[in-house]
């Protein structure tokens, strides 16, 4: 066994790891339900902010293409943050952009906060599935890969059947506004719950240092410059 499946192993928080893997699992649902519950209400958005349907595809495309953009740079964001707190971060925003989608009034406030919940929600697959390697032992692990593939290809097949009734019942609004109660009970209990592993917290605390080295030298060499400069 290497040290670092070893630090992992003795990193592990006390936690039900079931616990952890059911208020992980309900923001990575509400993301990937994103990408399909608002195409069977595309007609009625386009319609209720005076656009034409084809704009009104923008709001899918806007959403897609913030993912794909945020996700290179999600291990990055992760490191220098710490996973905890991007992974709340990413929650946070995600549930304030679904308000603020609920109350656009005109396609390009729409397609902006799309944009910005795309951002968002990119983090949320990497991070979870993070959280759930950590909190379950390795002989359980694939029971935890499992359950998160299972609410991944949930997701986007309850979305267009959500996302009629939701417009036929309601309002096209409220295909975003359903995420924010969900995504403040999933922020509070993740908040509750989840705990960045001691290796992940050295990691972070190296990368600070490396920092600090870094600018300080950085400081150094510029001053020096300057004064030769004189």
């Amino acid at each position: 066994m290497t040290d670092a499946v070893l630090a992992r192993s003795g990193s592990r928080t006390a936690a039900n790891p079931w616990v952890i893997a059911a208020i992980v699992v309900v923001p990575t649902f509400m993301e990937v339900l994103d990408t399909t519950i608002t195409v069977v209400a595309l007609r009625y958005i386009a319609g209720g902010l005076s656009a034409t349907v084809d704009d009104g595809e923008w709001v899918i495309t806007s959403y897609l293409a913030a993912n794909a953009i945020i996700l290179p740079i999600t291990g990055w964001l992760s490191a220098h943050l710490g996973r905890r707190n991007y992974f709340l971060l990413s929650i946070a925003v995600f549930t304030l952009a679904s308000g603020l989608c609920g109350m656009a009034t005109s396609l390009g406030q729409l397609i902006l906060f799309r944009v910005l919940r795309g951002l968002a929600g990119g983090g949320l697959q990497p991070s979870s599935q993070g959280v759930l390697l950590d909190a379950f032992p390795r002989e359980k692990q694939g029971v935890a890969m499992t359950l998160f593939g299972l609410a991944a290809l949930l997701a986007p097949v309850v979305g267009p059947t959500l996302g009629g009734w939701i417009t036929d019942s309601y309002s096209w609004r409220w295909a975003f506004f359903i995420n924010v109660p969900i995504g403040l009970l999933a922020l509070a209990a993740c908040y509750a719950q989840l705990r960045d592993p001691d290796y992940l917290t050295n990691e972070r605390a190296e990368l600070k240092r490396g920092h600090s080295v870094l600018t300080r030298s950085a400081c150094r060499y510029w001053s020096s410059s300057w004064s030769l400069g004189k």
